[in-house]
């Protein structure tokens, strides 16, 4: 039990770390002209994201823990890291567009479009394996499909114009 509880208290402080960054990296960005695109789904985002880990707590907080599934945890965070710091000030829990600004193409993005995604689905996924939560993973992974769909098509449409360059 003590070991789930941490790993929740980690994963929650890692979420509302991340919250905090990806505020300051909005508020700059649109400081600097930079207009949000795609604001309807986003509250979809924070309700599914919100009840990811609210419905983790409830579930998993005294569930045995599975080492392997953990460990395979620990290399998405570490790909989550490289994500971030390949972004950098650029990384919003929202899609922001500033004139002008070229896509990033460092890290992971050189090999593919949207790793922050890749990595959320893994997340997503793995993080209930870890309390042996299989079908709370799969629906999840479900939800999170679907809002994927959305999200990354508005998002393709706004980076368009910057892929042309």
């Amino acid at each position: 039990m003590i070991l789930s509880l941490a790993v929740l208290g980690f994963v929650t402080v890692l979420r509302l770390g991340e919250l905090v960054y990806a505020r300051a990296n909005t508020k700059r960005l649109l400081a600097i002209g930079g207009r949000e695109v795609g604001a309807g789904h986003y509250p979809l985002i924070v309700v599914m994201h919100a009840a990811w880990l609210i419905g983790l707590w409830a579930l998993g907080w005294n569930r045995a823990v599975s080492l392997p599934w953990l460990a395979v945890f620990g290399v998405i965070e570490v790909l989550r890291a490289w994500v971030l710091l390949s972004i950098g000030r650029r990384w919003t829990t929202r899609i922001i567009i500033v004139p002008g600004e070229t896509l990033v193409r460092k890290g992971p993005y050189k090999f593919f479009p949207h790793p922050n995604y890749a990595v959320v689905v893994a997340e997503l996924f793995v993080l209930p394996m870890v309390f042996g939560l299989w079908w709370f993973a799969l629906l999840f992974t479900a939800l999170n499909a679907a809002v994927l769909f959305i999200r990354i098509r508005a998002e393709n449409t706004a980076l368009e114009p910057a892929r042309s360059t």
